[in-house]
């Protein structure tokens, strides 16, 4: 209560009133001064004001303390029962003991503070022991600084001290060449601005020049191909007339043979004589296969050159429509990964100089090319003579003839290709080698480059993509697709095969090679790789596709054959005439949809079983026969005994 009364005599004397305040301003005469005194008793009284409200609030909280207190006092005097007085001490034991307890928590957090104080003390003495070495050597930086500044004032000072020496007649001489100069750069600018305009005018004259041979380049490639069109009709005439000879009188025989003559002399030179050729044609491709094969008879010569031509025709009209285009595409395409962009580029052909590191980038998808498997494997055929080594020697004189690289005995690649047949027959013995290999070898062979590349190539064809046994002794599987193939015919092209049926023509006897080979030797070499870009990317359903397109892209001449002699001798060479190679694959990919993966793979399965059947069969028929001519020749044997018993 000690406090309280405190705060009780000061607001009295308080309310007393200021007794200096009127002797004060009695003092001071100046008004402003006196405003000034006001000012500052104004202040006061706030400040008073504040602790009266203050006052109050405490005054308030003691009533209300007081009246708490009256309260509780109250409830213990007219408790009629000792019970409930010492319920009501037991809750203020409790409540001092709460008090106690809260008291004690603050006390340690006071001593909590007053180390933490403590700690904050010495960091900040270190901190201020930092500042003061800090400032010393900020002090010691700027008297350094201070000194470097007055050195280099000094070493200024000399080179100002020199130029004031400088003579009248230099200076003179100075803004003389200052104004030659002048002088030259206001001429090189004349002379820029007449360059810039050369320039312009030149890029002007350029670009009109080179839009214009490019429109030439267009117009001679258009008449090219009018010119290989033209003397296309030109052989086909040449053709129907040999054809006709029979009935023509022997000046006009003599006249059709000379003409064919002369239309069959290839002239490799005869671009270079007219001085300029858009699209020169030469004896061989770019991977050494002739343009023209040299067929043993001359009408398949005449063929031979006719498809030449619409060939050349057929890729000169569709440079800048469609080949252009198409490299351009390539050539945005980065890093390869399998997607549906690339699939749709790979089915329409894989540029030259793309076509290696495609390859490259399929084979290596699925095989692991094991490190010195390959060397291994040549070290072994060295070391020791495989059964099939001798199979392979007939072998290579007779792939694809029609190309360079393997046409003679002293080719190039002939060596490779041995290697590689070799180095494979050690590495799937069982397989070893079969008629075949050597012609799919050496087409990745002319592709790849690299003899071991071409080594996982042929890996990866007949281990991934072909179905096991398509090489084997018994070409089972191969067999198999045979059936299947038959039934795809009757599905997609029922005409053709009815006409087949009609004339019994087994279509096996000229497909079989087809897909044993994947069409080497039977398509010309522009289709032929195409065939085989497809085929490596997406497998066994490619051949399908393209055997297929090849009956739907001759189907009405095949119709109009009937007689079966001729059917057959048409279906030896046909292959060789197709020339569009894009109207093939359009047919083989989109005409001929839907073509499920699924479906392929039920007629394999069913058609096997059916062929595995018959040849148990055939096994029973055989074993049976060989047991009754063994009883047979037993019982012939007892007889001639008997027979040499009675005559003795």
């Amino acid at each position: 209560m000690e406090p309280r009364l405190n705060w009780v005599r000061k607001a009295r004397w308080m309310n007393s009133g200021f007794p200096g305040l009127s002797e004060e301003l009695s003092r001071e005469r100046n008004p402003m001064d006196k405003v000034s005194v006001l000012q500052q008793q104004m202040l006061t009284l706030t400040e008073e004001v504040k602790s009266q409200k203050e006052l109050v609030k405490l005054l308030h909280k003691a009533l209300e303390a007081a009246q708490q207190e009256k309260r509780v006092s109250s409830m213990y005097l007219t408790a009629a029962e000792d019970k409930d007085r010492l319920e009501l001490v037991r809750h203020k034991v409790r409540q001092i003991a709460d008090l106690t307890s809260r008291l004690e928590a603050l006390e340690k957090e006071k001593k909590e503070l007053e180390q933490m104080l403590s700690l904050r003390d010495s960091h900040i003495q270190e901190l201020k022991e930092h500042v003061q070495l800090l400032m010393e050597k900020n002090h010691a930086k700027q008297e350094v600084i201070m000194a470097l500044t007055e050195q280099m004032a000094r070493e200024l000072s000399d080179p100002l001290q020199e130029a004031n020496t400088v003579t009248a007649e230099t200076l003179y001489k100075q803004q003389e060449e200052i104004e030659h100069l002048k002088d030259d750069i206001d001429a090189y600018k004349t002379q820029n601005q007449f360059l810039n305009s050369e320039i312009h005018q030149v890029t002007r004259l350029w670009t009109s020049v080179a839009e214009n041979e490019k429109a030439l380049l267009m117009k001679c490639a258009c008449l090219q191909a009018r010119n290989c069109q033209m003397e296309s009709k030109y052989l086909m005439v040449l053709r129907k007339l040999q054809e006709a000879m029979p009935d023509l009188p022997s000046s006009h025989s003599e006249l059709v043979r000379n003409l064919i003559q002369e239309a069959l002399q290839w002239d490799v030179k005869e671009g270079g004589e007219e001085g300029f050729n858009l699209n020169p044609v030469s004896e061989y491709d770019e991977y050494g296969f002739m343009t023209v094969p040299e067929y043993e008879v001359e009408d398949w010569k005449l063929l031979a050159k006719i498809q030449a031509l619409e060939i050349k025709s057929n890729n000169l009209r569709s440079q800048e429509v469609v080949e252009k285009p198409l490299r351009d595409r390539w050539n945005s395409v980065g890093e390869l990964s399998p997607s549906a962009e690339l699939k749709s580029l790979i089915r329409s052909g894989i540029p030259v100089e793309h076509r290696q590191r495609v390859w490259r980038w399929i084979v290596s998808r699925h095989c692991s090319h094991l490190p010195d498997h390959y060397q291994q494997l040549l070290r072994q055929s060295r070391s020791t003579e495989h059964p099939a080594c001798r199979q392979i020697e007939l072998d290579l004189p007779r792939t694809m003839t029609n190309n360079k690289h393997f046409s003679s005995p002293t080719s190039q690649l002939i060596p490779k290709l041995r290697r590689v047949l070799l180095a494979f027959s050690w590495h799937n013995p069982a397989i070893g080698y079969c008629q075949g290999l050597n012609r799919l070898a050496a087409v990745a062979l002319l592709v790849l480059e690299d003899e071991e590349s071409a080594f996982w190539c042929l890996v990866h064809i007949v281990e991934n993509l072909m179905p096991a046994d398509y090489y084997s002794d018994t070409l089972i599987t191969s067999q198999v697709d045979q059936r299947v193939f038959k039934d795809f015919l009757s599905e997609k092209l029922p005409r053709l095969m009815a006409h087949f049926e009609q004339h019994r023509i087994d279509v096996s006897l000229i497909t079989f090679n087809w897909f044993l080979v994947v069409f080497v030797d039977s398509l010309v070499s522009d289709i032929l790789l195409r065939v085989w870009d497809a085929f490596l990317y997406e497998g066994t359903k490619v051949i399908f596709r393209y055997a297929l397109a090849i009956f739907k892209y001759n189907e009405e001449e095949i119709l109009r054959i009937h007689d079966s002699v001729e059917i057959y001798q048409y279906l030896r060479f046909f292959t060789r005439m197709i020339m569009d190679g894009r109207k093939l694959m359009n047919i083989a990919f989109n005409d001929l949809n839907p073509f499920p993966m699924k479906l392929l793979r039920n007629r394999r399965s069913m058609h096997r079983e059916e062929l595995e059947a018959e040849l148990c069969e055939l096994e029973q028929i055989k074993a049976a026969y060989v047991k009754e001519r063994a009883e047979q020749g037993t019982q012939d044997l007892k007889e001639v005994v008997s027979e040499e018993e009675e005559e003795i």
